[in-house]
């Protein structure tokens, strides 16, 4: 049998000191073929000299041309998708910079995704911190009819895609690249576009990989007192309602997505989410804060 085929999307940013134990657990992983595409958002700590050193020494590694800002992980990802010809492979796979995969993270991904009939799979993953403390963060709770518009299947980093659902992703990403482009977080983005779609959606309850937690964290581990104010924090400032409204306008009228009628200007009605709030995020005490806050007109 041929051995399956995984394009490794990296999105770098001022990440030499995390990047060689990541990229070697990528390079390690078993019973797949694997290459790595690596694109750096302009760094000042010799990130790119590192990639373009490494790529010239190790065939599984390519570089996209540097020289581009991208101020955030997001539109990284964005470039890499439009711009990696992954047609030939048999999925597209996501990873951080300063993550560690164990060595089955890739052969576990298909697996599950052939068991299931996925287009997309994402899993558990286990928070680390430099002090040895480590923490399992589950996202594997069943999933709900309108989770995707208000958030992600899990850290995008645990994501894996079958090609052929990516290369219509990506068509859409390109018909709509500015509008796509103001949605912050990509994994978000990526989950709603596949189960709006109609795409079947399998998340392991399995961690494969090692999440490193640092002071550079984009968005880590959502854990604590401190991470339940900084979530009250985004949803105060608008932050989080206007990323629902970006998303859920780029969607409405897709099969599994909102009626287009139902949005006005982009805004979901409040009475639609208090009339469906069981159906909104998988976690219980997720969808009733999220009610809470919609009712006290927080949201």
């Amino acid at each position: 049998m041929d051995r399956v085929k995984v394009a490794v999307l990296l999105a770098a940013y001022n990440g030499v000191k995390w990047l060689p134990e990541q990229v070697e657990s990528i390079l390690q992983q078993t019973n797949v073929d694997v290459i790595i595409f690596i694109s750096v958002d302009s760094s000042s700590d010799a990130t790119e000299s590192w990639v373009s050193e490494l790529a010239l020494n190790n065939p599984r590694v390519k570089v996209l041309p540097h020289g581009e800002h991208f101020g955030g992980a997001g539109r990284n990802f964005y470039r890499l998708i439009r711009d990696v010809d992954f047609s030939e492979f048999n999925y597209i796979a996501l990873a951080d910079q300063d993550d560690v995969w164990l060595a089955d993270k890739l052969i576990a991904a298909h697996e599950k995704i052939t068991e299931s009939c996925a287009s997309g799979y994402s899993s558990n993953v286990t928070a680390f911190w430099p002090d040895g403390r480590k923490v399992l963060l589950n996202k594997a709770q069943p999933q709900r009819k309108y989770d995707f518009f208000f958030e992600a299947a899990g850290p995008g980093c645990s994501y894996v895609l079958k090609v052929a659902d990516a290369l219509e992703f990506k068509q859409f990403l390109i018909a709509n690249w500015s509008l796509v482009c103001e949605v912050s977080l990509h994994d978000w983005m990526l989950y709603a576009w596949f189960r709006s779609s109609g795409l079947s959606w399998y998340i392991d309850p399995v961690s494969h990989m090692l999440y490193r937690q640092h002071s550079n964290n984009q968005f880590g581990a959502n854990t604590g007192i401190k991470a339940l104010l900084a979530r009250l924090s985004l949803l105060r400032s608008g932050w989080y309602r206007g990323e629902v409204s970006k998303i859920s306008g780029l969607l409405a009228g897709n099969a599994q997505g909102l009626p287009a009628s139902l949005i006005n200007q982009g805004k979901i009605p409040s009475s639609f989410l208090i009339h469906n709030w069981t159906g909104l995020r998988r976690r219980f005490r997720d969808r009733f804060f999220l009610l809470v806050m919609v009712v006290l007109g927080v949201y």
